[in-house]
């Protein structure tokens, strides 16, 4: 019994993305941690290197959004979690929240500069 499997669309960045691209991309993903040294550094950072980028390179469009994205979503968590330090819950969440920021941006920066795209998990999709 043979079932009819759906091939996804080719999308531009099937293609092999070139070195240069891949670099690019993966310093989207690694100006997150501008955050931890600068307030919304790891929003900033990013978003101005996808701005630089998205027009000539379509991996680094495709993977500065995820980027942006994700710290987008994080940056909402990281509020969140310091609205319940109030009721002590907090106190546990931010570290929880601290540890997959970094743990998730490690992984999509090695992921990206293999040229693999990445999609970070738990992150809202704000641009498309």
């Amino acid at each position: 019994m043979k079932t009819d499997e759906q091939k996804p669309t080719p999308t531009l960045t099937q293609q092999a993305p070139t070195t240069q691209e891949t670099t690019w991309a993966m310093v989207c993903h690694l100006c997150g941690f501008a955050g931890f040294i600068f307030p919304f550094g790891n929003l900033i950072a990013p978003l101005v290197v996808w701005a630089m980028k998205r027009e000539k390179m379509p991996y680094v469009d495709e993977q500065g959004k995820e980027a942006v994205n994700f710290q987008l979503s994080i940056t909402i968590y990281y509020i969140i979690a310091l609205v319940l330090m109030l009721i002590v819950i907090g106190l546990f969440l931010l570290p929880v929240i601290a540890v997959f920021h970094i743990i998730a941006m490690v992984m999509a920066s090695i992921e990206t500069a293999n040229g693999k795209p990445f999609r970070y998990p738990l992150t809202m999709r704000f641009i498309r």
